[in-house]
């Protein structure tokens, strides 16, 4: 009999999330799972460019680093990992995390892939039917340029390898709240139609989904939001019931803080619809969400419910939309405001002349308009930075907008100096829906007996 309470951690929000948190989840957390979210909106398209290059990248790059970290302990304690790093190469992930086991000696972990997200050399031309673009208005233009399309599988993908004894399940792109409801609805055994209960799953997946956020990151604001230790801020865990009740809370050592206002402003986050959070697996009701606390740190989530799941998909499609050259200037010390306008003017003068008036273009300066405009009064600042970028068709466009940047410390205003350019390509994303027959989905699982290249 499945045991009353699961023990589901939270070991990453972003791709780039810290480690060690992650460790002491592991280590400490008595976790049955430890869930890492990697994915952004445009990760899988920057990941399919890396792939192009080198067919044995492509997933996530701290894959390696995490998993020698949090292995030792996962596979001592039977804490299974589940994770969207596979990217969009997550086979190669599955191999990559074989060779860390290997390398710490644990022979007889187990990964279980994930396949079917991964839709670009299948995707119809009828579902591009419609312009998904301002600048493209035909299918041709659009499937020229596209890098990437992944559907958002949800957590049915996720079962049947977790059915499998693998201690790790990796996958591309998959619905990040399905990555913590694939082991409440496997361990105890939600039928894929009880929509009520899968709004309980995802409120639940949603919460821990990124990370430290319900635990004090993106939270703290001094003197209004204090969080207490947040050099030492740790990552959530959550004890979630066979009914579908979960307390949110942390380690007891680790910094940060738990707290109804946390909770409240995650379960928010990126939430058009309170009544209609929509989700491969069920459109989750969170508008009957309610908080308590239960203790220090300890937090009761209740009240979510859901209905029936829609017959479509997202896909994300990363497409090439040109290139982005930008280049920095600093300026401090008395009038340090008026040189800085000086050398945006200048260089949107020169760069008119050389017919780049009709692009795309920000003159900012940082520290005094570069995100609210002119909407906050400020008296002078004692140093600004002038910043320039313009969205351009061409890389050696975009080269000529970052050295014309550069330029200035010879002909701009004086005094300015700590200089920086940059050229970088623009991966753009846009949203489309397939029907969810459209997709096929694998599981693979692998024993350590396989090549690894």
């Amino acid at each position: 009999m499945a045991q009353n309470v699961l023990r589901i951690g939270a070991g990453a929000g972003y791709a780039g999330d810290r480690i060690p948190p992650a460790l002491a989840l592991a280590e400490k957390g008595q976790l049955d799972y430890l869930v890492f979210e990697c994915l952004a909106e445009r990760t899988i398209a920057l990941a399919q460019l890396e792939k192009i290059q080198n067919p044995l990248r492509g997933f996530d790059p701290l894959l390696s680093a995490r998993m020698k970290a949090v292995l030792p302990a996962c596979m001592g304690q039977g804490t299974r990992i589940i994770t969207n790093m596979g990217a969009a190469n997550p086979l190669q992930a599955g191999k990559e995390v074989l060779a860390v086991a290997k390398e710490l000696g644990l022979h007889h972990l187990k990964v279980a892939v994930v396949l079917g997200d991964d839709v670009l050399a299948t995707l119809q031309a009828q579902y591009l039917s419609e312009p998904l673009m301002d600048s493209l208005q035909t299918v041709a233009d659009i499937q020229a340029l596209l890098v990437s399309a992944n559907a958002y599988l949800g957590a049915e993908a996720l079962l049947p390898a977790l059915q499998t004894d693998a201690h790790v399940i990796i996958s591309g792109r998959v619905a990040d709240p399905a990555l913590f409801l694939a082991p409440l609805m496997h361990h105890f055994q939600w039928l894929a139609d009880d929509w009520p209960m899968l709004g309980k799953g995802v409120m639940v997946g949603h919460l821990l989904e990124c990370a430290a956020q319900i635990t004090g990151g993106y939270f703290a604001d001094p003197g209004y939001k204090e969080v207490p230790n947040l050099a030492q801020l740790g990552y959530p865990l959550a004890e979630v019931s066979a009914s579908g009740e979960v307390i949110i809370t942390k380690l007891a050592d680790a910094g940060g803080c738990v707290t109804v206002p946390t909770c409240t402003e995650q379960l928010l986050y990126e939430i058009e619809n309170p009544t209609q959070y929509l989700q491969p697996d069920v459109v989750a009701d969170f508008s009957q969400v309610q908080f308590r606390k239960v203790g220090a740190d300890r937090v009761q989530a209740f009240g979510a419910s859901g209905t029936t799941r829609p017959d479509t998909l997202k896909v994300t499609l990363g497409y090439r939309d040109g290139f982005v050259g930008e280049g920095q200037m600093s300026y401090a010390g008395p009038g340090a405001q008026a040189r800085g306008q000086l050398a945006l003017d200048l260089v949107k003068a020169r760069l008119a002349d050389a017919g780049f008036g009709q692009f795309e273009a920000r003159y900012d300066l940082i520290g005094v308009n570069a995100i609210l405009g002119d909407t906050m009064p400020l008296h002078e600042p004692s140093e600004v930075r002038a910043r320039i970028a313009v969205r351009v068709d061409t890389q050696a466009q975009a080269v000529h907008v970052a050295n014309e940047v550069e330029a200035l410390y010879t002909n701009g205003p004086a005094s300015g100096g700590g200089a920086s350019k940059s050229v970088r390509e623009v991966i753009a994303a846009e949203s489309m829906l397939i029907p969810r027959s459209a997709i096929q989905t694998q599981t693979i699982l692998l024993t350590g007996t396989e090549e690894l290249a």
